[in-house]
């Protein structure tokens, strides 16, 4: 990097923490409230909603790891982008009715209004596991990796810049800092990306331009440009043909973008339900141009560097190809990206341990001062731990991304039985969701062992159908009979209508998903 460079980049970093501190700066005489650090008040607009969802996903692990999946596999990895931005309409429309109804802050916290307090806190413990064992870990290593490879400054120095840098702007301001400043995020992260993308494929075309370079990159690697992938595939396993379209991707996206506390507190902490369903829309939209930035420059790296050491080289090495003077912009882009998931997962963190664990189990009459400063000192320890496991854990993996789908694995299929059956069962119990829990995690273990070949997408949608029997079972079979109403969703009393714009959006996304299927199938 040149002087251009650290000039360009350090802009990005001075201008971002003054925005997070602008935003949240209060009147000296008011005091911060734990509903507002915690879900901004109540008070955010669609745009921050869906520019927010957006770039608490696209982190590191899509940036570094989606690409060296593109790089591996190919196009076949954008499914679980352009999915995704299905996956996002059906959320909008059937899920956030029922939790905005509920007046929830956290995904914990409905499972005791639907549950019991045991669910609460069983699930609760797990996702602040995962979240710093598996989501922090993982980005802020592979975010370290790229700024060492393209910088030079050694993976601990990368690690604890990213560490610090994200609580610098959101350890204070909580969610309103962390969404109003992700609109710089994403505004970087879409003008980097879509350069480096740019001149991957003009260098492709050997200077003839990004047309030129498409056509090359198509004729040169046919075999990369398949979203289905046929059953004899070396990378079959990873994205089993069919599956994705109709099998264990859903759950693994409806447990990600509908039942996940550091996404879905975005739009838990919308102005109204209609606001947070246009904020999601927008955010699906988004969704299809991510392939563009996280996939192609893999598939691009594939053919300009065919000899790479590991696949999560890809794109730390597709930021050599940006000249001196913009290559600080698009190092800005990646780091936005890492930042601003690295941030939104130690909030949701705090929000987590704070309101699922520290007030209802340690202290019932905490005030909004204690649980500030409990939500905060959470946050700084979930930030140091990931810190330093991150290496010994992730750094003799060749592809992370297809680490972290395979991990989560093991628990999604369980978590969203729990959430479905608790929706539209109104017999579903406590006992039904904890044995749901359980099963999910034991059958993903003995089938991983057991019958080691079955691909994992395959393997969530078996353990989910098994986990949906498991509770059917508990509920028919083992449950006195007794009213199992008293906690039940009411559907009767909810409001599927959504507005004409909803509805013509959701349309032009379906058909723009056809057709990208139909020409890549």
């Amino acid at each position: 990097m040149s002087t251009w460079d650290f000039v360009t980049f350090g802009g990005y970093c001075v201008a971002l923490i003054a925005t997070a501190w602008w935003v949240s700066r209060r009147d000296a005489k008011q005091q911060t409230s734990s509903q507002d650090y915690f879900l901004a008040g109540n008070s955010l607009p669609w745009w921050a909603i869906g520019a927010s969802l957006i770039a608490a996903n696209i982190s590191a692990e899509q940036m570094i790891g989606m690409s060296g999946s593109g790089y591996a596999i190919g196009l076949a990895i954008a499914s679980y982008e352009w999915m995704a931005a299905l996956t996002l309409i059906l959320v909008a429309k059937f899920f956030l009715p029922i939790f905005l109804e509920k007046r929830i802050a956290t995904m914990p916290q409905f499972l005791e209004q639907r549950y019991d307090r045991r669910v609460r806190t069983t699930l609760a413990v797990f996702w602040l596991g995962v979240y710093v064992l598996v989501n922090l870990t993982s980005v802020l290593y592979l975010g370290a990796l790229a700024m060492d490879t393209i910088t030079g400054i050694g993976l601990m120095p990368a690690l604890l810049f990213l560490a610090l840098f994200s609580l610098s702007y959101s350890l204070y301001g909580g969610l309103r800092a962390v969404a109003f400043t992700d609109i710089i995020q994403v505004l970087l992260l879409i003008v980097g990306g879509l350069l480096v993308s740019f001149l991957a494929l003009d260098k492709i075309g050997m200077g003839q331009g990004v047309l030129a370079g498409a056509k090359t990159l198509l004729e040169t690697v046919p075999d990369k440009f398949t979203l289905i992938l046929p059953s004899n595939h070396p990378h079959y396993g990873d994205l089993p043909g069919l599956s994705v379209l109709f099998g264990g991707l859903w759950v693994m996206n409806f447990s990600y973008w509908g039942f996940n506390q550091y996404i879905t507190q975005r739009a838990l902490a919308a102005k109204n339900l209609q606001e947070a369903q246009k904020g999601v829309v927008f955010a699906a939209f988004l969704k299809l141009l991510m392939p563009v930035i996280v996939v192609l420059p893999g598939i691009a790296a594939a053919v300009l560097l065919p000899d790479l050491a590991k696949p999560d080289q890809a794109y730390p090495e597709m930021l050599k190809l940006v000249p001196a003077g913009l290559l600080g912009l698009t190092f800005a882009a990646l780091v936005a990206a890492i930042a601003s998931s690295v941030s939104s997962m130690t909030n949701s963190v705090a929000t987590i341990f704070t309101l699922d664990i520290y007030q209802p189990l340690l202290h019932p009459d905490a005030g909004d001062k204690r649980l500030l400063w409990v939500g905060r000192c959470s946050a700084l320890l979930s930030l140091s731990l990931a810190v330093l496991i991150a290496e010994p854990l992730l750094g003799r993996l060749d592809q992370a991304f297809q680490y972290i789908q395979e991990f989560t694995g093991f628990f999604t299929p369980g978590i969203v039985a729990i959430f479905l059956l608790g929706f539209f069962w109104k017999k579903t119990t406590a006992n039904a969701a904890l044995a749901a829990a359980i099963a999910s995690a034991l059958l993903s273990l003995t089938l991983k062992l057991l019958w080691p070949e079955l691909p994992f997408m395959d393997r969530v949608g078996l353990v989910f159908l098994c986990c949906i029997l498991v509770a059917v079972t508990v509920v028919k079979l083992i449950e006195r009979p007794r009213d199992n109403h008293h906690a039940a969703i009411h559907l009767d009393s909810l409001s599927y209508r959504t507005s004409a714009g909803f509805n013509l959006a959701s349309v032009a996304l379906c058909l723009v998903l056809a057709g990208l299927y139909a020409a890549w199938w």
